[in-house]
């Protein structure tokens, strides 16, 4: 599952790792993205003028959309011989542990993620930006377009002609890569976000998602969602499940996007893979899901 203004395709240098490996790896493009991505016309001919008020059919999604289109995937999944594990990025963490960054209905298999997992104390996505242990992220208010209230979306320009917008959005997403590695990354990106996906709620109960297995890879440069705030989601996540706590994996090096190299955290996922899930944790999120 990918993260806010992306796609399943950057899980692409990872399936590249894992398929020689023997998995099957599914990478999801939520609603009106990826594959089905909508793209600003105004963006294209980058009126800022006219790309401030073009509608976008992204306004009104939130994390009810983005679930069922996970779960309605995993359970495709789940119907062969396979059980299926979940990995996340960023805002999909609370998206996996929603069939996961938001911590919605438990999944139906260990996860990895990392981003998000809000707590009763943070229990929104912009709740969590907000958080005092997220003080010195990198916002990309900058590359705003328009009045994301009025809009039903975030919009943000990746291609503006602004001369600080390179070094503001690589310190954001992928500070350690080389120059040419950074470039690649903002043309992935889509332009839309919708906010009610950001102001969501989701809280993870210790009956039901509280129960799953779950890794946390701990990036200690991002600086989109500050090492202090994922510690205190891990910690807060941890305190309600002390008897299923997070395993954590440390990057100390890595920014948001996660190591250039894709090996060791492919390595990861092979492991917890190989693991497999426990019947009853398995059969008890079927249940919880189809309540």
């Amino acid at each position: 599952m990918h993260g806010t203004h992306s796609a399943g395709a950057f899980w692409m240098p990872i399936a590249r790792e894992l398929t020689p490996r023997g998995h099957r790896v599914v990478m999801v493009d939520q609603r009106r993205h990826g594959a089905e991505a909508f793209v600003p016309e105004s963006y294209q001919r980058q009126d800022l003028e006219a790309m401030a008020a073009e509608p976008s059919p992204l306004k009104g999604l939130g994390l009810e959309d983005y679930e069922a289109r996970v779960t309605g995937i995993e359970r495709r999944a789940a119907s062969g011989t396979e059980r299926p594990g979940g990995a996340g990025r960023a805002q999909p963490g609370w998206r996996i542990g929603q069939p996961c960054r938001r911590c919605r209905p438990a999944s139906a298999a260990p996860h990895l993620l990392h981003g998000g997992c809000p707590s009763r104390v943070l229990p929104t996505a912009d709740a969590c930006t907000a958080a005092p242990e997220n003080a010195n992220a990198v916002s990309p208010v900058e590359l705003t377009v328009g009045d994301p209230d009025r809009l039903g979306v975030l919009r943000l320009d990746f291609r503006t002609g602004d001369s600080r917008a390179p070094a503001l959005l690589k310190e954001m997403i992928c500070a350690d890569y080389p120059d040419a590695e950074f470039r690649r990354t903002p043309a992935g990106m889509q332009t839309d976000e919708p906010v009610a996906a950001y102001a969501g709620r989701a809280v993870g109960r210790a009956d039901s998602w509280g129960r799953v297995p779950r890794t946390y890879l701990r990036f200690g440069r991002d600086r989109t969602i500050a090492t202090a705030l994922q510690d205190r989601m891990i910690a807060e996540a941890d305190a309600l499940t002390p008897d299923n706590t997070f395993r954590d994996h440390d990057f100390p090096g890595a920014s948001h996007v996660g190591p250039l190299d894709p090996v060791p955290v492919a390595e990861i996922l092979d492991t917890l893979a190989g693991q497999g899930v426990p019947d009853g944790a398995f059969d008890f999120a079927e249940r919880t899901r189809a309540r």
